[in-house]
């Protein structure tokens, strides 16, 4: 038997035994742990994230490309800075464009550490015993309110830095990525470290748009 035959006689016993297996649909619903995503030991009361997401809009919109699926306002700031800049709510990042898969950055570095003053329009919310408590677990960055659109991907890249994401709104649809996981982030006031560092993206393939505080872990350069 040539090789081509015998591949071909293995490919058709794989696919035989493959298609007896019944795919799990269920558990793509929740939260699965891997490499560069954990759940940390800690909650917020989501009715009271959701609360102050709704008092936040009162004063404040989401800024950024709202036509491409990304909005965005930011609750912390260096000292003093009233205005924020566009790259103050993207920053530097790495993604490879082509298939020539060479790397390439894009936009400008932030520098995070200096993000150490609450936005005071936002500190009679919840959100700042959020931000308090972060800060209590680790230095933080820039912490802001991210919007996902449906129906909407990030590009694929990486951060100089690692993230924690605390889910406010969100569907079973709006997945995350980190290089080969992927999980479902439930809005259910639970906190999770993404290892951003490596490469990423979030997804939302549901009707509805996903809500997140995305607060920066700050990297000392090596």
């Amino acid at each position: 038997m040539s090789t081509h035959s015998a591949n071909v006689s293995l490919a058709r016993a794989q696919l035989q035994d493959w298609l007896t297996e019944i795919p799990d649909t269920e558990s793509v619903a929740h939260f699965k742990s891997g490499p560069g995503i954990q759940k940390l030991p800690i909650k917020f009361d989501i009715i009271k994230l959701r609360a102050a997401l709704d008092e936040a809009l009162q004063v404040a919109e989401f800024k950024g490309a709202i036509e491409d699926g990304f909005g965005a306002f930011s609750l912390t700031r260096r000292p003093g800075v009233e205005v924020e800049t566009a790259n103050d709510l993207s920053g530097l990042f790495h993604t490879r464009v082509d298939d020539s898969y060479v790397e390439v950055s894009r936009e400008e570095r932030v520098d995070e550490f200096a993000f150490t003053e609450f936005v005071p329009r936002f500190r009679d919310t919840y959100f700042l015993h959020v931000w308090e408590t972060l800060k209590a677990l680790a230095p933080i960055g820039r912490t802001r309110v991210l919007s996902k659109g449906l129906y909407n991907c990030n590009s694929w890249h990486r951060d100089p830095e690692p993230r924690i994401h605390i889910p406010i709104i969100s569907n079973p649809g709006s997945l995350f990525v980190v290089n080969h996981h992927v999980t479902h982030l439930p809005a259910d006031g639970s906190v999770y470290f993404t290892d951003t560092r490596g490469y990423h993206t979030a997804l939302n393939g549901g009707e509805t748009n996903r809500v997140h505080v995305v607060a920066a872990l700050p990297q000392a350069k090596r």
